[in-house]
């Protein structure tokens, strides 16, 4: 009997969200993705040439049937009723839940075994550790350690998701509320009162408001905020959420550099 040909993974996938569509770029396997979440950014040629089917929380269901997919990667529990209305359809669904760095290797893992290329991938992660172990040894030799607020949105305060705060730590600063960084859903990480923020008192306030501009002039005017070291010392800063709230290479890579330069530029003015 001869053996049964297959193909070497998927070779129609839908990426509703931007970090397995920069992972498979990465990976030399972007002719695989038929389709991409209309908010991808990273790499920038993707969205010049793949179509766009979906926002976050919701998607085209009836566009993304017609590129005959046989594989649709989201993210999250947020997908959760995209993922279903799929299923429903019969297409294959593979949603990812990461919210730690390890978390995030391992879905980089998974990934790259599935279109066949276990050994690139492996070459491609081994450089991003070992670039984030550099990071962290340097930020082990700062006079001191700043504490960072992290903001993911403002109206209302959601502090650093789970790999958020680890790059945090890896940068060489102290996440303020690092405790909620273990919640997983954004509505369990609401501070509801600004003050309890103002009495963490950080060195370094970092926004990324998921897509959203960030504004210093409107966080330095929050009542009470005068007396945050922050506002005081003019330590306010924006990381793109593209860079830095997507659970992929770009959080590992771009987004830690900012949050290390950010840091080190602290230390060394007030270390």
């Amino acid at each position: 009997m001869n053996p049964i040909a297959f193909p070497n993974g998927p070779q129609r996938i839908v990426c509703l969200t931007e970090e397995t569509t920069e992972w498979l770029y990465l990976l030399g396997e972007q002719a695989r993705i038929v389709g991409i979440s209309g908010y991808t950014v990273r790499p920038r040629k993707a969205r010049e040439e793949k179509p766009k089917v979906s926002a976050f929380l919701t998607a085209r269901i009836d566009k993304i049937l017609e590129l005959r997919p046989d594989c649709v990667f989201g993210f999250s529990d947020l997908q959760a009723d995209i993922a279903a209305a799929l299923i429903r359809q019969g297409v294959q669904v593979t949603v990812f839940n990461q919210r730690s760095v390890a978390e995030i290797f391992s879905v980089l893992y998974q990934v790259a075994a599935m279109v066949g290329q276990e050994a690139r991938g492996m070459v491609l992660m081994e450089r991003m550790q070992a670039r984030l172990a550099a990071i962290e040894r340097a930020a082990a030799a700062l006079p001191r350690r700043p504490r960072v607020f992290f903001e993911e949105w403002d109206e209302p305060h959601i502090s650093a998701i789970r790999w958020v705060s680890e790059l945090v730590a890896i940068a060489g600063g102290d996440d303020c509320f690092a405790e909620l960084s273990l919640q997983p859903l954004g509505k369990d990480r609401i501070i509801a009162d600004g003050a309890e923020i103002v009495g963490r008192n950080p060195d370094i306030v970092i926004g990324s408001w998921c897509g959203k501009k960030f504004r210093a002039g409107k966080v330095a005017a929050r009542p009470g905020w005068d007396a945050v070291s922050a506002v005081r010392d003019g330590q306010l800063f924006e990381i793109k959420s593209a860079d830095i709230l997507q659970p992929g290479p770009a959080a590992l890579t771009d987004g830690v550099e900012q949050l290390h330069k950010i840091i080190v530029q602290w230390s060394q003015a007030h270390g």
